[in-house]
């Protein structure tokens, strides 16, 4: 009994970390929230140049 609590609570507070980190990372936005923000050339926080 003790042990189908224990499981049960593990289970529900890492779902609960999951949807809080997920739902911090989309407020952040694409390219902030991204793990290659340092090395990726796509530019996404940078305005582009206008001609």
């Amino acid at each position: 009994m003790i042990a189908s609590i224990i499981i049960g609570a593990a289970i529900f507070g890492y779902a609960a970390y999951a949807m809080v980190k997920f739902i911090n990372k989309s407020k952040k936005g694409k390219c902030a929230a991204c793990d290659l923000k340092n090395s990726c050339s796509s530019n996404c926080g940078l305005p582009s140049k206008v001609k």
